[in-house]
């Protein structure tokens, strides 16, 4: 096994996830997306046989790749910018967590619509203000959220949202705070919004108590990239 600790850090994120969701006042109703970049395909087999079927990858080739050679039927999501030229390969995704402009979900919805069946994602939300992330503003999610509801291509799951890294307790509340509320504009339009994708390795506790269902953990659970 090249992640021998894998079992117990997953047992001990689980621990802290139910307690983080019992102090949010709900049960814990969360999936941990292992986020398996960099780590080569054993980093996949070994979450699924540490009992997590849920794998998440920032980049189309590399987790088409590791498909190729993961037997285990995980769940594969794709958590990663994808360019518009690619939005094929969502057909071999669970769901898509990035979707960052107007522009890409137009792409999207006509893809969906050709193949007949509508392509799962969610609604990348800026909460942060950082320049160098995409995603829609907190402004701009309503108005966004009413254009969608017109797409037959896409189906919008919710929202999912990163925290500046160096951020203090109260700007992460404030941050999970507003894609919980762009996912309510969301499911206000009809959308079956039900998911809420945020929290990494350093901040995922107060995520949950936020209300995340959905955790993207990496190195909580491989250890640092690549090694």
């Amino acid at each position: 096994m090249l992640f021998p600790e894998l079992g117990a850090r997953v047992a001990q994120a689980r621990g802290c996830i139910t307690a983080a969701a019992r102090r949010g006042g709900r049960v814990s109703d969360v999936t941990i997306v292992a986020v398996t970049k960099t780590h080569g395909s054993a980093a996949p087999r070994e979450a699924w046989e540490a009992g997590i079927a849920d794998v998440g990858e920032n980049k189309v080739q590399e987790a088409l790749g590791k498909m190729n050679e993961v037997s285990p039927p995980v769940r594969w999501h794709l958590i990663g910018h994808l360019q518009r030229n690619k939005v094929s390969s969502l057909a071999s995704f669970a769901l898509f967590h990035a979707l960052d402009s107007s522009r890409l979900a137009d792409a999207i919805d006509r893809f969906g619509s050709e193949r007949g069946s509508p392509i799962p994602v969610l609604l990348q939300v800026n909460a942060s203000g950082e320049g160098t992330k995409g995603g829609f503003t907190p402004l701009a999610v309503p108005a966004e959220a009413a254009r969608l509801a017109g797409m037959s291509g896409l189906s919008v799951r919710g929202a999912m949202t990163m925290a500046r890294l160096d951020a203090g307790e109260q700007e992460l509340r404030d941050t999970f705070a507003a894609a919980r509320t762009a996912r309510q504009a969301l499911a206000d339009e009809g959308h079956p919004a039900t998911e809420l994708s945020m929290g990494m390795s350093n901040d995922y506790e107060i995520a949950v108590e936020e209300g995340a269902t959905l955790v993207r953990l990496g190195s909580i659970l491989f250890g640092a990239r690549g090694t």
